[in-house]
């Protein structure tokens, strides 16, 4: 029998739960940037979540991760809570692409190895098919062998974006965050790497932060987060019907193309970048 006081090291499946979680960046503030949080995502299910500057959205998926713990309440994925897991472990079945990750200098092999270190060359490049990057990287004279330089300054912002989805696809995690990670990609791309995670990656759990409901309408539920609450948590159709901020954000975009998120007003900060 194993130890109970040993970290758990194996994450079952990508089932996620928030139970009435409470959270703030100063423990005891008084200042809850999540409030009473309580979710129940099963595993394999892609879920978008919407929501304006401040609103939570990169707070809560980082609770996830263990970027920070909760104030009160729990978070569970595969059934047990994160405090329970190997850091290392977790770390590895959720997988974390931010709007702004990192490629190193090195090749591209080498920037997609760093996911993982033993992933062969057919690996990489099915990574990079899912995520809609073998279209530039093989246009590249030397395709996967291609110098990036220090910070990626060589690829475009798109670019960039779509290797970083390609590393983390490499884990094969239990769970994949996509925070803002196609920001910079257009509208048919992104679309071209949501159609390829549904086929590709059924089992893995999809959790897509986006300012553009365009990028997450077809997500099998949508949350919507307002001032540290759950507001809404419903399919596109249902949302339209009975959720006034959805319904307001997703008139706005489809009327003027624009973003939800506002610039912050000064002397206010925004959400986690």
């Amino acid at each position: 029998m194993a130890n109970p006081a040993q970290p758990e090291k194996t994450v079952a499946d990508g089932s996620i739960d928030f139970n009435h979680v409470n959270f703030s960046y100063k423990h005891g503030s008084g200042e809850e940037t999540l409030q009473d949080i309580d979710l129940h995502i099963r595993s394999g299910e892609t879920i978008g979540i919407i929501g304006g500057t401040g609103s939570g959205r990169s707070s809560l998926v980082s609770l996830i991760s263990r970027l920070y713990d909760v104030d009160s309440g729990s978070v569970c994925v595969g059934g047990k809570n994160v405090r329970s897991y190997d850091m290392e472990a977790l770390r590895d079945q959720v997988a974390v692409v931010l709007q702004k990750n990192v490629l190193f200098s090195g090749t591209i092999l080498e920037n997609l190895r760093w996911g993982r270190e033993d992933a062969t060359e057919e690996e990489c490049a099915e990574a990079c098919r899912l995520a809609c990057a073998d279209e530039f990287i093989e246009r590249f004279p030397d395709g996967y062998n291609t110098w990036i330089e220090q910070g990626g300054n060589n690829v475009s912002g798109g670019q960039k974006q779509r290797l970083c989805i390609a590393r983390a696809l490499l884990k094969n995690p239990k769970v994949l965050i996509l925070d803002d990670s196609t920001s910079a990609v257009d509208t048919a791309t992104d679309a071209r790497i949501r159609e390829a995670f549904a086929k590709k990656i059924p089992g893995t759990t999809k959790l897509i932060v986006a300012q553009r409901i365009s990028s997450v309408q077809e997500a099998d539920r949508i949350l919507v987060l307002d001032n540290g609450r759950v507001n809404g948590f419903d399919t596109h159709e249902n949302l339209l019907r009975t959720n006034p901020i959805y319904r307001e954000i997703y008139e706005a975009q489809t009327q003027n193309g624009g973003d939800f998120d506002q610039p912050v007003p000064d002397g206010k900060e925004g959400d986690l970048a």
